[in-house]
């Protein structure tokens, strides 16, 4: 009977969970709206506080609630990040080309048209970074392309872009890496990146978006 317990006490979680999402999926809260209390959706639900309790932990965890101390539980958000992150995970090379062609390359051309002083000056520092370790160690490199990246997309000054580059960054890590590990990497390549942060400087949207391209389809 003890060693039942846990299984049967998971199950339990298991089940408000699903209920708990099928509410989130349905509507019954808006994001931002706070939840009802842990009685209430025991009651709700027919179960015990203590299960609600650990099918809540679960959400927190998903991103999916926040619980803010003294005030109570809010929908954060309706999708799950681990369910967009096991899919993004998934993506062949050519789709996460194909995401980053529709995100980053747009971004680019913003960014070309409202870069200000302080872009640049992040944009310059993270590249002549990244240029100190081109030839270096892989993963170390990977982060500093990364960074110069992100000052690239956050040049556009659009909140939406910046957490949707961030977000997907992991996915485009693992392109680059896998790129890299069967690619050596060349100067022509890296010289691109110099010729882009020139192509914002000079406010040339045209010209930044088709070397973001070639940038991109290059191994």
């Amino acid at each position: 009977m003890t060693d039942a317990s846990p299984l049967m006490k998971r199950s339990l979680v298991d089940q408000a969970l699903e209920q708990l999402r099928a509410r989130i999926n349905q509507g019954a809260w808006e994001v931002g709206q706070r939840l009802p209390t842990e009685p209430e959706l025991a009651a709700e639900l027919g179960i015990s506080r203590n299960t609600v309790r650990e099918a809540m932990r679960v959400l927190v965890f998903a991103g999916l609630i926040e619980i803010r101390q003294g005030d109570g539980s809010y929908l954060r958000a309706r999708a799950d990040p681990m369910d967009s992150l096991r899919t993004l995970t998934g993506c062949s090379m050519d789709q996460v080309r194909e995401m980053r062609h529709i995100l980053e390359v747009e971004a680019v051309g913003l960014a070309a048209l409202r870069r200000t002083d302080e872009d640049l000056r992040l944009m310059q520092q993270a590249l002549d970074l990244s240029g100190q370790h081109y030839h270096g160690e892989l993963d170390t490199y990977i982060c500093c392309d990364l960074q110069f990246h992100q000052h690239l997309i956050d040049a556009a000054h659009n909140p939406a872009l910046s957490e949707l580059y961030r977000y997907t960054s992991s996915i485009v890590s693992n392109h680059l890496r896998k790129t890299l590990d069967i690619y050596p990497r060349r100067q022509s390549v890296f010289d691109l990146h110099i010729e882009l942060l020139e192509a914002v400087k000079q406010q040339d949207p045209q010209r930044a978006m088709a070397l973001c391209r070639t940038l991109i389809n290059e191994p």
